[in-house]
C-alpha cells in the first residue's frame, strides 16, 4: 500500500519536453531576431513618418468675373494651355475697345500736333525770306541814298553860285530825304521781320515739344490697350503644366475674385518622398546614399531611391506658430528634420503614386 501511494507522489515531477523545446524555440529565435535587428540598425536608418510628394500647381484666377464655362471634371488628365474655366468678357471687351478709341486720338492729335509744327517751320522760313528781301532792298536803298546825298552836296554847291535854279535844288533835297525816309521804313520792316520770326521759331519749337509729348501719350495708351488685350486675355484660365486636376469646385454663374484659389493642377512630374526623421538619426546621414522604400498601397514592392538633399530647419520651425523655448517651462521633445528621397529610374510604380502616400523609408548608412 506504501509502495502505490510513493509511485503516485512521484509521477508530477516529471519533466516536460515539449515544453522545453518551445521555451527554447522562442528563446533562441527571440535572441536571433534581437541580434538580427541590432545588426541591422547598425547599417541602417529607418522611420514610417514620410510621404510621397509632387509639384502641384494652384489654378488662380487674375482678373475677377463670373464664371460661364467650366471645360474640366474631377480628377481629369489637362495639358499645358488647355482651357480650364471661361469668364465673362464683356467688361474686359469694352476695355479695350475704349483703349483702341484713345489709342486713335492719340495718334490724331499727333497728326494734328505735326501739322502746326510744320506750318510754324514754314512760317519761320517765310519770315527769314522777308529778312533777306529787306537786306537786299535795304543794300539798294543804300546805294539810292548814297547817290542822292551826293547829288545833293554838288547841288549845295551849284546853287551858291546860281548855276541851277532853286527848283533843282530843292528836287536834289527832296530825293535825299525821301531816299533817307525809304531806308528807314526798310529797316523798320527788318526788325519786325526778324522779331516776328523769333516769335514763329519759339512757336515751332512750342508745337516740336507738343509733339513730344503726344508721342509719349501714345506709348501711354498703347500700354494701356496691352494691358486690356491682356486683362482679356486673363477671362480664359489654362493649365499651367501637364498634369491632374483635383476636385473642381466651380459652378456656372459663380463671382470668381482676382487670387482666389479655384482648384489645383498635380504636376505630371516625377514625385519624390519627404521623410521626417528624428534629429537622433541623421548623424550617419548623407546626401547620395541608397535607400528603399516600401509604400503602403504596393505591398510587398520595394522602390530603390537615393537620399537628396536635408531640409535647412526642423519642421517646427516652418510652423504657424513656432515654439519659443524662452517662455514657459521647457519641455525637451525631439525635433524631426525633413529629408528629401529620390526614386531611381526605371520603376513603373512610380507613375502610379500620388502626393500624400504613406511610405517607410530605410536609409543604408554603410
Amino acid at each position: 500500500m506504501s509502495n502505490k501511494h510513493n509511485s503516485e507522489n512521484e509521477a508530477p515531477k516529471k519533466v516536460n519536453t515539449r515544453f522545453l523545446i518551445i521555451l527554447a524555440v522562442l528563446v533562441i529565435g527571440g535572441g536571433g531576431f534581437g541580434v538580427t535587428k541590432y545588426l541591422h540598425a547598425q547599417h541602417h536608418e529607418e522611420t514610417d513618418d514620410a510621404q510621397v510628394e509632387s509639384s502641384i500647381s494652384p489654378v488662380i484666377p487674375r482678373v475677377s468675373g463670373y464664371v460661364t464655362e467650366v471645360r474640366v471634371k474631377d480628377n481629369q488628365l489637362v495639358k499645358r494651355g488647355d482651357t480650364l474655366v471661361i469668364l465673362d468678357n464683356r467688361g474686359e471687351l469694352i476695355q479695350v475697345a475704349q483703349a483702341e478709341a484713345a489709342l486713335k486720338a492719340a495718334e490724331n492729335n499727333l497728326g494734328v500736333a505735326q501739322a502746326s509744327t510744320n506750318a510754324s517751320r514754314a512760317t519761320v522760313f517765310t519770315y527769314e525770306a522777308n529778312i533777306a528781301t529787306a537786306n537786299a532792298q535795304i543794300e539798294a536803298a543804300k546805294v539810292t541814298l548814297k547817290r542822292a546825298t551826293q547829288d545833293y552836296e554838288r547841288y549845295a554847291n551849284l546853287i551858291k553860285d546860281h548855276s541851277i535854279t532853286q527848283q533843282q535844288f530843292e528836287q536834289a533835297e527832296a530825293a535825299k530825304l525821301s531816299a533817307e525816309r525809304q531806308l528807314q521804313v526798310l529797316t523798320d520792316m527788318k526788325n519786325a521781320a526778324i522779331r516776328q520770326a523769333g516769335a514763329a521759331k519759339s512757336q515751332s519749337n512750342a508745337t516740336a515739344q507738343q509733339s513730344n509729348v503726344v508721342n509719349a501719350n501714345i506709348e501711354q495708351k498703347k500700354a494701356d490697350l496691352e494691358h486690356a488685350k491682356l486683362n482679356l486675355s486673363y477671362t480664359v484660365i489654362t493649365a499651367p503644366q501637364d498634369g491632374r486636376v483635383s476636385k473642381v469646385n466651380v459652378q456656372l454663374g459663380q463671382l470668381l475674385q482676382a487670387g482666389q484659389s479655384l482648384f489645383s493642377v498635380v504636376l505630371d512630374t516625377k514625385p519624390w518622398i519627404v521623410a521626417n526623421f528624428k534629429e537622433t538619426q541623421i548623424s550617419r546621414m548623407h546626401a547620395g546614399q541608397p535607400v528603399t522604400v516600401k509604400v503602403d498601397a504596393f505591398p510587398g514592392h520595394e522602390f530603390k531611391a537615393k537620399l537628396a538633399s536635408f531640409s535647412p530647419a526642423t519642421g517646427s520651425r516652418f510652423a504657424l506658430l513656432p515654439p519659443d523655448n524662452a517662455s514657459g517651462n521647457f519641455v525637451k521633445v525631439v525635433q524631426r528634420l525633413p529629408v528629401k528621397i529620390e526614386f531611381g529610374e526605371g520603376d513603373e510604380f512610380v507613375k502610379e503614386l500620388r502626393p500624400g502616400m504613406n511610405v517607410n523609408v530605410d536609409v543604408h548608412i554603410n
